[in-house]
């Protein structure tokens, strides 16, 4: 069988063409989030996997817990998703979407995992420092973990800036075991 990211790639895009189509980025953000994350609970899983409901079932069931927060073309790609069978890949089809978005708005997350919390001025000059560096707006989420010692672990897209004090002590261990 295939990969889900490689079955929910051709829904993420339909997905971003019928957002950008339309100019309504935020709202399929957050109609793809609410249904990934209905479908993804444990029970509503089971029930989803029931062979005794109907397609037309599943559909009203999923969006009936999603009450009026899914628009009529959020409704009609659910229903698309219902019967292909493809509910299961709903966070996938959510996070490639966000990938998607963010490239079309110039937009890259940073995670910035820290030893010490960070004010918001140091906060403010690694963010400007990110930006200039990848050219992109940086919507940065801070995470303290007093495990580095020092310093910061930076992680934007595939990309990993490591100034931790941990990860240097590690490379110091390594070069002196060779």
């Amino acid at each position: 069988m295939a990969e889900p990211t490689t079955i929910a790639r051709p829904y993420a895009e339909a997905a971003f063409r019928m957002a950008q189509e339309h100019n309504a980025f935020p709202a399929w953000s957050r109609m793809l989030g609410l249904v990934s994350q209905v479908a993804a609970d444990p029970q509503m899983a089971v029930a989803l996997d029931n062979p005794k409901l109907t397609a037309a079932d599943k559909e009203a069931l999923l969006l009936k817990v999603c009450g009026d927060q899914i628009d009529p073309l959020g409704r009609s790609f659910v229903r698309v998703l219902v019967e292909a069978d493809r509910v299961v890949v709903l966070p996938q089809i959510s996070l490639l979407f966000e990938g998607l978005k963010d490239d079309a708005e110039g937009v890259a997350k940073a995670r910035i995992d820290t030893a010490f919390a960070l004010s918001d001025a140091d906060l403010a000059g690694i963010v400007a420092a990110l930006e200039k560096h990848f050219g992109k707006k940086i919507e940065a989420t801070v995470v303290v973990d007093p495990e580095l010692i020092g310093g910061a672990r930076i992680t934007v897209g595939d990309t990993v800036i490591d100034g931790s004090v941990q990860a240097k002590l590690q490379a110091m261990a390594t070069r002196l075991r060779a």
